[in-house]
């Protein structure tokens, strides 16, 4: 056997391939492949003719910046958003400072120099611990049993969550009257849907005649400086999800509709047909996440209301819904979580009240 494909997953092979012997044992090297079928037999080929030309490198043998670099060119099960960000990470904050030593040499002295350095440079804990997360998912099978599996990344103090009080959403409301943002404001605050999951909404999802009407999530808009706009996927089964809407969001959606059918009409653009998007641009293509996320940060310092980021508008659906005694499990599954454990963890500091209202459910349960 020189070498052989196995598949492992969706988009991933792991090759099994000869590299002589020692001492008159067959010495057998693995790697994963991430990409296609023809991806892992180019790169099989590749390794093989390595070994004939005595060229193959040991994979401790190569620097933490090499290894680095070769998994993100290989790393095609990744989401552009998701391997955009990987790459940010590997530039700013692993290569600078770690690129240079050679795998078989790190040790766990020089984690905690890096995690230092960044740490005393004003980096937060929550963004040195995606770097290290990031590093430990990239060596680890290089460096299996070293430094990597033994040491952690930096504790990070839990970031309060920005959440809208009644007064605020009721001031940011009137204050949206005749706004362009509003219909999009009122949607985020009534079914707590991700900005992304917004702006990629088609008519065609909503059925306002259903009882009860409903909305249901299939995509979202995703933005990479590289790829631009397009659509994708949700990440989780648990993230394509239908969502129940109040009557004030079922006559507000219905204003919406007939005022872009008119806008349509006077522009040339015909008909709403089930794909047109609920919140696309003026010629009805994708809408710029960012460009949102400017406008309602213009929005906000301009009427001087808090200036909390548009995922606040989320946190504070799943506010009103905790408040208002929405178990846990209806919550997850109508914000798309993938389990419910979860949702309690960045929540469940929310849930204050719930034991004092267990102690009143049980007064007077044994007599």
């Amino acid at each position: 056997m020189r070498g052989n494909i196995t598949k492992r997953g969706k988009s991933s092979w792991q090759l099994k391939f000869d590299v002589g012997t020692v001492n008159g044992k067959r010495q057998t090297r693995y790697a994963t492949v991430r990409g296609t079928y023809k991806d892992a037999q180019r790169k099989l080929t590749e390794f093989l003719s390595a070994v004939d030309t005595n060229t193959l490198p040991e994979p401790t043998a190569m620097t933490v910046a090499e290894y680095l670099t070769e998994w993100l060119k290989t790393a095609h099960e990744q989401s552009p958003k998701t391997l955009e960000r990987y790459e940010e990470l590997a530039r700013n904050q692993i290569t600078p400072h770690l690129g240079g030593i050679k795998l078989r040499d790190l040790r766990a002295e020089h984690i905690r120099a890096w995690h230092s350095k960044l740490l005393g440079g004003g980096l937060s804990p929550v963004t040195v611990g995606h770097a290290h997360r990031l590093l430990h998912k990239v060596l680890a099978p290089a460096v299996k049993g070293t430094t990597l599996t033994l040491y952690g990344p930096p504790a990070a103090e839990a970031k309060e969550l920005e959440i809208l009080e009644s007064d605020q959403v009721k001031a940011v409301l009137a204050a949206l009257e005749g706004h362009s943002l509003a219909p999009l404001i009122r949607l985020a605050l009534d079914t707590g849907m991700r900005r992304g999951e917004l702006l990629g909404l088609q008519w065609g999802d909503i059925e306002l005649d259903a009882m009860p009407p409903t909305l249901r999530v299939e995509r979202s808009v995703e933005e990479t400086k590289a790829g631009g706009l397009r659509l994708k996927q949700p990440k989780t089964r648990r993230g394509r999800r239908n969502i129940s809407l109040p009557p004030e969001t079922v006559a507000m959606l219905r204003a919406l509709k007939v005022e872009q059918m008119q806008i349509r009409l006077a522009i040339g653009q015909g008909k709403i047909e089930g794909s047109t998007l609920v919140f696309g641009n003026i010629e009805g293509g994708l809408r710029s996440p960012r460009a949102v996320s400017r406008a309602w940060r213009r929005f906000v310092v301009s009427k001087g209301l808090p200036q909390v980021q548009f995922h606040a508008l989320r946190h504070t659906h799943v506010s009103i819904l905790i408040r208002k005694g929405v178990d846990i499990l209806t919550i997850s599954r109508r914000i798309g979580h993938s389990k419910p454990s979860v949702t309690l963890d960045v929540y469940g500091h929310l849930l204050g009240g719930a034991d004092a209202a267990a102690a009143a459910a049980l007064e007077g349960a044994w007599n």
